[in-house]
């Protein structure tokens, strides 16, 4: 059992035989006293590598490492701290090998032309945000970290030529939505490009539906846009 704190259970069987397997993981004091684990590591992984550092037994009366009923375990084996998938060449198909997929290149699903000429590019913004902010807008110390406000990378002969300056309120459009940001002025955007961080809720209101044919996966960074000073 992984035990949290030592007081509550979860059954880490349940990721027995898949990729991530972790069944040789004893519990949350075993990970933190290996400095972290790199997954897999399962029971027979554990069996077959030779131990280099093991964490100390935990003392009488301490939530330490305790084997599946609930006695204290015996030193349990660590993994390296860094390991290489797929270095033996088997991969996590049935048959072990990789199944690589190719495709001819395609057009962009929606091109620029003279009424959206501009390049919409989406991503990470800071250190302090990930995604939706699902879970990092819950930390304080992110929150204060992290850009308030939505805001736009432009490029300085683009913004040169629109007449926008750092910080000026800008409408940004597609053909489906338009939103207000901040401007910030930067050669690190290609001219005809403008980056977008991915993070505030009103950025995918622009982007275009499409998808890969094979993952499915939403085409959110490329879409054809216009900007002007708001």
């Amino acid at each position: 059992m992984l035990v949290a704190g030592g007081c509550v259970p979860i059954d880490e069987r349940i990721s027995c035989g898949q990729p991530c397997d972790i069944t040789g993981i004893e519990d949350y004091a075993h990970i933190d006293a290996a400095g972290g684990i790199q997954w897999p590591w399962s029971e027979e992984m554990r069996s077959a590598e030779p131990s280099e550092v093991r964490p100390p037994r935990a003392e009488a009366g301490q939530c330490g490492m305790r084997n599946r009923n609930g006695a204290p375990a015996e030193q349990p084996v660590n993994p390296p701290s860094e390991r290489r998938l797929f270095a033996d060449g088997k991969f996590f198909t049935p048959d072990g090998k990789a199944k690589i997929l190719f495709d001819m290149p395609c057009p962009v699903a929606e091109p620029t032309d003279e009424e959206f000429p501009f390049i919409l590019l989406t991503g990470r913004g800071s250190s302090a945000q990930w995604h939706t902010g699902s879970r990092t807008d819950k930390s304080d110390v992110l929150r204060k970290l992290a850009p308030a406000n939505c805001y736009v990378e432009i490029n300085p002969a683009d913004a040169t030529r629109l007449g926008i300056g750092p910080g000026d309120e800008v409408s940004i459009s597609s053909r489906r939505a338009s939103i207000t940001a901040a401007a910030f002025v930067t050669s690190t955007v290609r001219a005809g490009q403008l980056f977008v961080p991915m993070h505030y809720r009103a950025v995918n209101r622009l982007t275009h539906s499409a998808f890969d044919p094979h993952s499915r996966q939403p085409s959110y960074k490329y879409c054809a846009v216009k900007i002007r000073a708001a």
